[in-house]
């Protein structure tokens, strides 16, 4: 494995993964998600075949590695459909996709036809796509991708933006989905100055968080031990009660509207779910600035 690759998040593919498994099967006629699948090597495909076919392998390592992928389907399922449609309801010109991963949103959703999507990630990470994209060779709907590598730990998100052409007079939807855990407070807080200092009236922010739960702390840190080597290296560093997060986001002129536990979106879904933790402990919220 080259340098690059041991750099770009494993957390992304485990996510990728889930959605895949989830694809056409989680949330029937809400969701559907072709392009992940395509975004997966052989290896991480054989995982999502797997669980989707219901036979779990033989051994500990790789049953926990399809445990991993069975639970993460079942997080990113409800949390997908809600994202997806807090953007469809909120449509701008500008859509930033913080910490972007392996998000397909620009290759599959037909409402994002007239908007410009800047996917914002560390440069590993962001190579590491780039060539998975160039394999798979999926057809963007989106108006247009621009890829703005950016590493939070010593870059500035507003440079790069700017260099990128996103114009900061105009409403901007921001997503932040599956990044605020890996933060510290001071990184959440310095991404909020940098994200609202370029924030129109009109825009919207949806970001996906985790609250405290010692259920879902030990299930992470148990399967770091037992080998799961996407989330090894890549701990929580910071968790919000609902309350902390509506104060943080108040303080930096944005209202919430909407903060929703995955469990009760998957509920209200119709997503039958085996495993209540995870759900649990995940939110979405939606804030405004008005």
């Amino acid at each position: 494995m080259s340098e690059n690759e041991r750099a770009a998040s494993r957390t992304a593919v485990l996510v990728c993964q889930g959605r895949a498994v989830a694809d056409g099967r989680s949330a029937v006629g809400r969701f559907a998600d072709p392009v992940a699948v395509r975004l997966l090597r052989a290896e991480e495909r054989t995982r999502v075949d797997e669980v989707r076919a219901g036979t779990p392998p033989q051994g500990w390592q790789a049953r926990t590695a399809y445990e991993s992928v069975r639970a993460c389907a079942e997080v990113v399922g409800p949390r997908t459909v809600a994202i997806d449609e807090a953007l469809r309801a909120r449509p701008t010109g500008q859509l930033v996709i913080l910490g972007a991963g392996l998000d397909t949103r620009a290759w599959r959703l037909p409402e994002l036809a007239g908007t410009d999507v800047w996917e914002v990630d560390h440069p590993a990470s962001q190579r590491d796509k780039r060539a998975r994209l160039g394999e798979a060779e999926p057809v963007a709907v989106a108006r247009s991708v621009r890829f703005t590598p950016v590493d939070f730990a010593v870059d500035d998100l507003g440079a790069a933006l700017d260099a990128a052409g996103h114009d900061p007079a105009a409403p901007t939807t921001w997503l932040w989905e599956g990044v605020v855990p890996y933060l510290t407070r001071d990184q959440v807080r310095a991404t909020l100055t940098d994200l609202t200092a370029r924030t129109a009236p009109g825009s919207t922010l949806v970001v996906n968080y985790q609250t405290p739960s010692p259920k879902a702390t030990v299930g992470r840190l148990l399967a770091r031990v037992l080998g799961n080597s996407a989330t090894a290296g890549e701990p929580w560093l910071s968790l919000w009660k609902p309350e902390q997060m509506a104060a943080l986001l108040t303080e930096y002129g944005l209202h919430i509207t909407s903060d929703d536990g995955l469990l009760t979106l998957a509920r209200s879904f119709g997503i039958q779910v085996r495993s209540r933790t995870s759900l649990d402990s995940g939110r979405v919220a939606v804030a405004e600035r008005r």
